[in-house]
């Protein structure tokens, strides 16, 4: 807690650990050489995204020519679909009109929008087949419906490691052993991406053992800068670059590398592969105790997805009676930082997409608070937050309840 302000909204950004910041700052100043340059400026630069490369090759357990740096999880994930889809037509130019086949991707209704809207906008282009999975109202998907959605003509299966509004984990190393099996019997190999952007804090990310192709994160969710992250590319996955320029990052990925955002990044994975077990017990029990006081000394709410297949930092909860923009608001009021969900859709006034898909009326969705906790979360912050959030429902509850039970009413 700083100047009496609590933070909990950790799955939006991290603060910069100290470690990681001084790292960084020679490469704004005395280092600022471009990483493509052959002279010694250019080469300090690329040593050091050199050492950036292997401590990130390292913690996902992949070699070096495996990581390519972006600017973050949406061009990860976007250079991942697009990127395989313009390879896959690449190559389908070859046969005649009559034997080429319209890709098919199956992704889940509650991806990250920078996922559901890069397919949603190939459909509509008319591009590709394209299968949405259900998720129940545990917030997880099932093997089941993703056996039966494959297609002769399945090229790329998109699912998220950890959902960024609800905190609920998918079982991405199930999926990945399945495809393994199912890519024994077929010519064309599905190709498989997740989205571990939340996870990476707290799961097991070696690549291996996931059995995926592709794998998307950011830095600044892990106490790095913002503005870089990587697309994980196992080698001999088909896949081209989406945007045009030079030959940087094996070609896959244009554009003067950010050096010092990238050691940054290089440290972040350093930092967090020394402390993640310690931290994420720590974490996992100031949720608990959260979300037990909350269920406990809180009537009519509601804990949004499974309990048990949950990121240890993540609760999502709705309350009955309230608008989730209020209670946001009285809570910033009260020095207290949350989110009503993504922080990638604050602009939209729509209820969330995620919370529609478990299940949950719009009413129940627009009174929704994502809480999430980081490393520097501390239980007294969570003995303050808890008070503070009774005072505010009790007071939007006289206030709001009637008029949200008219407003919905009357839309339907």
């Amino acid at each position: 807690m700083k100047n009496n302000k609590i933070y909990l909204d950790y799955a939006a950004t991290t603060p910069v650990d100290a470690e990681v910041l001084k790292t960084m700052l020679p490469y704004f100043s005395e280092e600022f050489g471009n990483a493509s340059s052959l002279h010694s400026f250019g080469r300090n630069s690329a040593d050091a995204v050199f050492n950036a490369r292997l401590n990130l090759a390292h913690f996902f357990k992949c070699t070096g020519e495996e990581i390519v740096f972006t600017s973050g999880a949406t061009e990860s994930n976007n250079l991942a679909i697009k990127g395989v889809l313009r390879a896959y037509n690449k190559n389908n130019k070859k046969l005649p009109a009559d034997e080429r086949k319209k890709p098919h991707i199956i992704t889940t209704v509650f991806e990250h929008s920078c996922v559901l809207k890069t397919c949603q906008k190939l459909e509509k282009e008319k591009k590709i087949d394209l299968t949405y999975l259900p998720v129940y109202s545990d917030g997880v998907i099932k093997i089941a419906d993703l056996e039966k959605a494959i297609r002769e003509n399945t090229l790329l299966i998109s699912i998220m490691y950890v959902n960024n509004e609800i905190g609920t984990v998918q079982p991405i190393s199930q999926i990945g052993k399945l495809l393994a099996h199912i890519n024994e019997q077929r010519e064309e190999k599905i190709i498989f991406h997740t989205d571990a952007t939340q996870a990476v804090a707290y799961f097991d990310t070696n690549v291996k053992r996931l059995g995926v192709d592709l794998l998307s994160m950011s830095a600044h969710k892990i106490y790095g800068p913002k503005g870089v992250g990587m697309l994980y590319v196992k080698k001999g996955t088909k896949i081209t670059q989406i945007q045009d320029g030079g030959a940087q990052e094996f070609a896959l990925r244009a554009g003067t590398l950010n050096s010092a955002g990238i050691v940054g990044l290089g440290k972040a994975i350093e930092v967090l592969e020394k402390n993640k077990k310690k931290e994420t017990k720590k974490i996992k029990e100031l949720r608990d105790y959260l979300i037990n006081k909350i269920l406990k000394e809180v009537s009519n709410v509601r804990l949004n997805g499974s309990r048990s297949k949950r990121s240890p930092n993540n609760i999502n909860l709705s309350f009955s009676d309230v608008e989730g923009e209020s209670l946001l608001l009285y809570l910033d009021a009260g020095n207290i930082a949350a989110s009503t969900g993504s922080a990638c859709s604050s602009g939209s006034l729509n209820p969330s997409h995620v919370l529609l898909a478990l299940g949950l009326k719009p009413e129940q969705a627009h009174g929704s608070l994502r809480i999430s906790l980081g490393k520097y979360t501390t239980k007294k912050e969570l003995i303050i937050f808890i008070a503070k959030l009774k005072k505010v429902l009790e007071k939007l509850r006289k206030v709001s309840g009637e008029i949200l039970k008219e407003y919905y009413s009357k839309k339907k």
